[in-house]
């Protein structure tokens, strides 16, 4: 059986987190043992909400290619690209384009979403308005057939498989491939701030390639049950992001459960669950801190890996383009 194809990625906008980990990179390393997977470095779609830092994403470029490395994404396994060194995708972004209509973008509820968290009210650029149109280029590009999202970027693929059905029907053609949406079973972490979302740009992450003494001192300062005053006081586990990251990350899970009915029924205090995670969470992240400081070291190599992938990446994109280009009557010469 052919293999199935998977498209996902990152926007380098800065380095990835525990959040990133669950909800994707540990799936990015099971998916490439079974796939044909294409994991893109979205630059260009960083610079939509960060063009005027430039060189940050560029640095992060590289950055995010280390924590990738360091978590055990075998670029012999998975192809890592750069978005921005593939001019057929804003050729095909520029052809997609004519089959969706401004409305329509506009009311995209994730393009909507962002728009909002992002407070950007009437000066959101043109860029990021045609967003879905550029995810479906990157895509179609690879002809994916699967997608890991989060449920909030569900109407992206939505909108991507809108767009290939309409170009199949408009030039007769079965050339594009729809796109299954592939949600992951973990749920999302909360940030350290009891904030609904882990983000970069609310500052309330713990990175992968954040040192061990800076996992400590976050950890330290987590939120917890604000109405757990005393040790003695009967805890809540639902809602503390504590217990949420043990869940996700302890390998003691009957240790776990006891230790939340401790909790529930009070006499632990905060300090000694939170003494647990910080033990959990260096266990995994100390040979994650090791392998990137290794790759670290090389930067040439991890460089070198990136145009190696981003040549395979062009030439399936290219592949791609000739097919949509006869399609369309576009194949001159």
């Amino acid at each position: 059986m052919k293999k199935k194809i998977v498209l996902t990625g990152d926007r380098p906008t800065g380095p990835l987190h525990l959040g990133h980990y669950v909800g994707s990179l540990k799936n990015r390393i099971l998916l490439q043992e079974t796939c044909d997977q294409f994991v893109m470095l979205a630059d260009v779609q960083a610079l939509t909400d960060h063009f005027q830092q430039p060189q940050k994403v560029r640095e992060n470029v590289v950055e995010v290619t280390l924590d990738y490395l360091s978590v055990g994404i075998d670029p012999l396994k998975t192809t890592i690209f750069i978005q921005s060194l593939l001019p057929q995708l804003p050729e095909l972004t520029m052809y997609y384009l004519n089959l969706v209509t401004w409305n329509r973008l506009k009311h995209n509820p994730t393009v909507k979403q962002e728009i909002k968290q992002k407070g950007f009210g009437d000066n959101v650029s043109a860029g990021f308005m045609i967003y879905p149109v550029n995810q479906t280029a990157d895509i179609t590009a690879f002809r994916a057939n699967i997608v890991p999202v989060g449920e909030d970027q569900r109407p992206m693929v939505e909108q991507c498989n809108e767009i290939v059905r309409h170009f199949n029907q408009i030039y007769h053609t079965d050339v594009l491939v729809e796109a299954e949406a592939m949600i992951p079973p973990v749920a999302r972490l909360p940030g350290i701030d009891g904030k609904a979302k882990m983000s970069k740009s609310l500052g309330n992450a713990i990175y992968l390639s954040d040192a061990a003494d800076v996992v400590t001192k976050k950890v330290k300062g987590m939120y917890t049950d604000p109405n757990h005053l005393r040790v003695e006081d009967p805890g809540q586990v639902e809602g503390n992001p504590v217990f949420t990251y043990l869940d996700a990350f302890d390998p003691d899970q009957e240790k776990l459960r006891e230790m939340k009915e401790h909790y529930q029924r009070g006499g632990l205090g905060d300090s000694v669950v939170k003494k647990r995670l910080t033990e959990v969470l260096q266990a995994e992240l100390e040979p994650i801190r090791q392998k990137r400081a290794i790759f670290a070291k090389d930067l040439g190599a991890v460089m070198e890996i990136l145009r190696q992938g981003t040549k395979k990446a062009y030439e399936v994109a290219e592949a791609t383009l000739q097919d949509v280009r006869k399609a369309m009557c576009l194949d001159y010469f």
